[in-house]
């Protein structure tokens, strides 16, 4: 008991540490207000489709996939005007996208929509990259790692609660008020992160720099810590596809909620003892743990079992993605430093849409256990190359 006292004591003084860094408590809280509209955008575009317009869920499906991907090619750009001429131009760029495609979304048929929705993702709000090229930028090394197991777990309650937001505006209100809600949300955001203004480079760099060349640090390091984010993340949508689709089999499909809870609950606990542990295990370590700890939950069973199961799947969670943000931050060279979070978002949104069609194609002709095995085998061949690489 004391040992334990002593471990609880010695987790809240480091983070404690941290969030004395100045700025850093305003980072963060301005930083998950600013991801709630990010995370509710998918539920609030899909139901306004599907439901809304009465266009079934193919149709929402191609909007929401128009979003994605105009937001996994506009992540990197959006890092290379940060570089370039600073926060406050971009954030003026994407808010004014922003509120022109919110205001205008409900009155749009589905072809426009698509069209438009593809080029608000090009120039969408880059609040995830932002806080993390601050954190990398602002933070002192020694403290890097806490720092990002501290977003990490702001990220994770942020996927929680915008998701559950937007789904309440748009099953409340009419279109057009909860479209402009989440519109209006764009608009707060932007003009916080604006205000706050974080810093996007060290301190000692000095005036503004041409970048270097790619080739200079896009290398086997990088492309390990981008290939792993997007494994963990695929492997994280799998895993909620393939878990839906079991108990829904099971007639059990109203389970899911706490499920899905309990599975976050395990993931904040999981980053939070990351973030302060004294010799954290590597980033492949991290990910073949998430891949061997999913294994029992493809098997699936009744909702109570299934609940228990992901407990140790989502422990690895966070620690997953905070070890490669952290990679990121630390191989980008400072004058790059955007480009390379960008790249880190755009992992992670590929990554969530390959596990997408792939997982729901597999589930539909073979199984959510085989979905989910593949999935697992796919991080597990990351994991062993990004081993193979640290060898080298």
């Amino acid at each position: 008991m004391t040992t334990a006292r002593t471990a609880a004591r010695s987790a809240a003084a480091t983070y404690r540490e941290v969030l004395a860094q100045p700025g850093l408590r305003a980072l963060y809280a301005v930083g998950f207000a600013a991801r709630l509209p990010l995370t509710a955008t998918g539920v609030v575009l899909t139901l306004h489709v599907a439901v809304g317009l009465d266009r079934g869920f193919a149709a929402a499906g191609i909007v929401g996939g128009a979003v994605t991907l105009g937001t996994s090619l506009g992540a990197p750009l959006l890092g290379r005007l940060i570089d370039r001429f600073g926060l406050r131009p971009v954030l003026a760029l994407s808010g004014t996208a922003e509120v022109v495609f919110w205001g205008l979304a409900p009155e749009l048929d589905v072809v426009v929509l698509t069209i438009a929705a593809f080029v608000a993702g090009l120039l969408a709000l880059p609040a995830f990259s932002v806080i993390r090229q601050s954190l990398g930028a602002g933070v002192p090394e020694s403290r890097r790692r806490p720092a990002f197991a501290l977003d990490a777990m702001s990220a994770e309650v942020s996927f929680i609660v915008g998701p559950a937001l937007g789904t309440a505006a748009v099953l409340a209100l009419p279109p057009e008020p909860a479209l402009w809600l989440v519109g209006g949300g764009f608009v707060l955001a932007t003009a916080g992160l604006w205000w706050l203004d974080p810093p996007t480079r060290e301190a000692s760099a000095g005036d503004r720099a041409p970048a270097p060349s790619m080739r200079s640090w896009l290398g086997a390091p990088m492309v390990t810590a981008l290939a792993g984010a997007a494994a963990a993340v695929l492997l994280l949508s799998a895993t909620e596809l393939a878990v839906v689709a079991a108990l829904t089999a099971r007639d059990e499909t109203a389970w899911f909620a706490l499920a899905n809870s309990v599975w976050c609950l395990a993931s904040l606990v999981g980053g939070f003892l990351y973030g302060v542990a004294a010799r954290p295990p590597a980033m492949p370590t991290l990910l073949a743990a998430l891949a061997v700890g999913t294994i029992p939950v493809a098997f699936g069973g009744p909702w109570w079992l299934v609940t228990l199961l992901v407990v140790p799947a989502g422990a690895f969670c966070a620690p997953a993605l905070s070890s490669s943000a952290e990679a990121v931050g630390r191989l980008a060279p400072d004058a790059a430093r955007g480009v390379a979070t960008g790249l880190h978002g755009s992992a992670i949104m590929g990554g969530a849409a390959l596990a997408q069609p792939l997982t729901g194609v597999l589930i539909d002709r073979v199984s959510p256990t085989a979905a989910l095995l593949v999935a697992v085998g796919i991080c597990l061949l990351v994991a062993l190359g990004a081993f193979r690489a640290r060898e080298r």
